[in-house]
């Protein structure tokens, strides 16, 4: 959405071949959330930063389960996440990757 912007500090995640991984750091200006979860085939590693991130509100962006930096959170392949806002902005440092053991 808008009010989210990204720094890809490296990438080479193909996320068609299921290879390769991506480093970034992501902001999110206050007030801003999605209004959908999501799922990927890559494993997510987030720690934010600063800020708040709210977890699971509703399309109104209202409720979520709030957390405060610095919060770390790993998530595998195939979980649904989000929706996510943040009431004061946030910033987090995310790794995204895929994990050869997986594939086989």
């Amino acid at each position: 959405p808008e009010g989210m912007e990204q720094k890809v500090l490296t990438s080479d995640l193909d996320e068609a071949g299921k290879t390769g991984s991506r480093s970034r750091f992501l902001r999110i200006k206050p007030g801003v959330y999605s209004t959908e979860p999501f799922v990927h085939e890559h494993w997510e590693e987030v720690y934010l930063c600063e800020g708040d991130m709210i977890v699971g509100n509703d399309e109104n962006g209202e409720g979520g389960e709030k957390f405060q930096a610095p919060t770390y959170a790993c998530r595998p392949p195939g979980v649904f996440h989000g929706p996510f806002k943040s009431e004061g902005g946030c910033v987090m440092f995310e790794l995204h990757y895929f994990y050869k053991a997986d594939a086989e």
